[in-house]
């Protein structure tokens, strides 16, 4: 009863701080337009913009999923986080900048389908529409996996069904995001940005401490059941680190992380963000493969193994409540609640961004602020109810279902938003033909299990597919506008 205590209190606190931010901006909402509610005025600054957007990617994947695959793999799994770690500094260095300033000076855009649209000065609205309906199918998985985790996280903590954990996570989740909009899911990310990263670094820590001499000298010298670094217990390197790596393509297609670079303050302020958001995510990375590794040594000598990712995506939750008082325990695992929460609010956002901003304004060109603001709220629901329909299944892997989703992103929209930034001759054609290209093929990929039959990913291959298709379509089609080529000067010249 007093663990339980120690564990209700903590996260009914967290969750009370957490309504409290979404009603502050609620408020706020309320006298301010559609513009606020999605990209917060362009007001954030660097440290809210940073850890919003590194806490808005990482969501419970950061605390189950990878630590579970370096718990089953061991050192293979450093090659996704090399790929995150690669990928996280391009997307700071190379796309964050710019893309502030190239959706500033194409039309003031406020989502990804409507910088695409505006990029080509285009009258068509299929661009929109495309994007519109990749980011709906892409998304609902990613948010269906956020809602699985949190009924895991229950159902572990509190010994809930997983089902009534299901429906009370997606309760809390939706509340505040229907409220507060893009401010109080930015502001919330923040505090619990802060909170991830402090409870990820402490359990390894405290783990490696607790293990003994023979166990940590068995960790650093030998691999037990799984692979070292350059070889795989599945006798496929190639393809283990190909497929890892390739995890950092995602960044250039994930629309909840790009459309922070969009919000924030200044592009002036772009690279002090860039260090916050780097050492947020090297720190953590580093920290989530440890719980993997150290937790195998530790939790063996203890009698306890995992045999399926499934199982092992449970490694953070038990060390946590095995090593630590009750009350620290709530701590750390309010933290998997904070990573969850962060990317789901901003997902369900981004969601609702896209069906009322770029589909329903396409059909109605006429639409007051505040019918707008309604239909946003209530696409929220709509969106999280299609993701409680698909996170039902219990023995769903969080791993899997991100999985689809990142490679869903990178493949569709990372070749045209890079091209977007530096290619002056980049045409609607060929952005579109890439997009259906990317989404397709990725569905196809995972539809036939292709990785089982080619040892890879979808991420890779179909990444490149995309990126051939949209420079083809591109070549083979008419010289964008004067118009397009001017603004385009104009966004890298300011």
């Amino acid at each position: 009863m007093e663990n339980r205590l120690g564990l209700y209190i903590t996260f009914v606190f967290y969750i009370v701080s957490m309504f409290f931010i979404g009603i502050y901006f609620y408020r706020r909402a309320k006298t301010s337009g559609i513009s606020n509610y999605f990209l917060g005025e362009r007001q954030m600054n660097p440290w809210v913009t940073a850890l919003s957007a590194q806490s808005s990617d990482m969501s419970a994947w950061l605390f189950m999923s990878l630590p579970g695959a370096a718990y089953l793999f061991g050192y293979q799994a450093c090659w996704i986080a090399i790929g995150l770690a690669i990928g996280t500094y391009i997307n700071w260095k190379v796309i964050a900048r710019r893309l502030r300033n190239f959706s500033y000076a194409f039309s003031d855009s406020i989502t990804i389908p409507q910088y695409l649209q505006e990029r080509f000065k285009s009258n068509s609205k299929l661009i929109q529409l495309v994007c519109s309906i990749v980011i709906l199918i892409f998304f609902t998985l990613y948010i269906a996996s956020g809602f699985s985790a949190e009924a895991k996280l229950f159902s572990e903590v509190f010994g809930m069904q997983y089902h009534t954990g299901l429906f009370i996570g997606a309760a809390i989740i939706v509340s505040y995001t229907y409220l507060g909009g893009f401010h109080a899911v930015c502001w919330t990310e923040f505090f619990q940005g802060i909170l991830m990263f402090f409870a990820i670094i402490t359990v390894p820590i405290i783990v490696f401490f607790m293990m003994s001499e023979s166990q940590v000298t068995q960790v650093f010298t030998k691999d037990f059941v799984w692979g070292t670094l350059f070889s795989s217990q599945h006798n496929n390197t190639a393809g283990e680190i190909i497929s890892g790596l390739g995890w950092g393509l995602g960044y250039f297609g994930m629309p909840h992380i790009l459309v922070r670079f969009m919000a924030i303050r200044s592009s002036d302020e772009i690279k002090r963000s860039r260090k916050i958001a780097l050492t947020w995510v090297y720190l953590t990375l580093i920290a989530a493969v440890g719980i993997g590794i150290f937790g195998h040594a530790y939790l063996s000598s203890q009698g306890i193994t995992y045999n399926s990712q499934l199982e092992a995506e449970t490694v953070f939750m038990h060390l946590s409540t095995m090593l630590f008082p009750p009350w620290v325990a709530g701590i750390l695992l309010s933290a998997i609640l904070a990573a969850i929460m962060s990317t789901v609010s901003s997902q369900l956002l981004v969601l609702s961004s896209a069906m009322v901003n770029d589909i329903y304004h396409l059909y109605r060109k006429r639409s007051n602020e505040r019918r707008s603001m309604i239909l946003s709220r209530l696409a929220v629901i709509l969106v999280a109810i299609i993701g409680l329909w698909i996170a039902m299944k219990p023995d769903n892997t969080i791993m899997g279902f991100v999985q689809h989703a990142v490679s869903g992103f990178g493949a569709t929209f990372g070749p045209s938003i890079l091209l977007s930034l530096v290619w002056k001759r980049l045409t609607e054609t060929g952005v579109i033909s890439g997009m259906i290209a990317g989404a397709s093929s990725v569905m196809i990929w995972e539809g036939l299990n292709l990785y089982t039959a080619t040892g890879y990913t979808s991420m890779v291959p179909c990444f490149v597919f995309s990126t051939a298709v949209v420079i083809i379509g591109s070549l083979c089609t008419k010289k964008p506008s004067q118009e397009v080529t001017e603004c385009f000067d104009r966004a890298v010249n300011m």
